[in-house]
């Protein structure tokens, strides 16, 4: 499909399953290696095979808004279709966070130190602040 083509809805699983491919075609694409674990119950996506070690990565697919990019930093546990557990990631779990925006077709990479100790929520601004605080930096060299 071209870019910018417009696909057929995807459920939740479709959405996740087309961000896991994005991010393993662009780790292809950057010249490192990668591994699927098999099943569904690991902490994380892909294995990245780089500089020999082998890294967990945790893949989330979002559409932002152009600007912003909000990533939950959690999952949940389904029994009969009602959350039974939910899972904040860490550094203990994961070593990085690969986002796929499908507003911008990008993928991001967030290593896991960032997220200390479960935060729920992360966000990263893909453009520049609207706000002009040039007048804050010049205010901090001044004083």
């Amino acid at each position: 499909m071209a870019r910018g083509a417009t696909a057929p809805s995807l459920n939740l699983k479709g959405r996740g399953d087309l961000a896991e491919l994005m991010v393993a075609a662009d780790l292809l694409r950057r010249g490192y290696k990668i591994a699927i674990p098999y099943g569904e119950d690991c902490d994380f996506d892909l294995v990245l095979i780089r500089s020999n070690r082998l890294e967990r990565v945790q893949v989330k697919h979002v559409r932002s808004d152009g600007s912003v990019i909000t990533v939950r930093c959690r999952s949940h546990s389904l029994t009969n279709g009602k959350i039974r557990r939910i899972k904040h990631y860490t550094a203990e779990t994961i070593d990085f966070i690969a986002v796929y925006d499908a507003t911008t077709d990008c993928c991001y990479y967030v290593p896991a130190s960032e997220l200390g100790s479960g935060r729920s929520i992360l966000h990263l601004r893909i453009t520049p602040a609207r706000m002009d605080r040039s007048w804050a930096r010049e205010r901090l060299r001044t004083t």
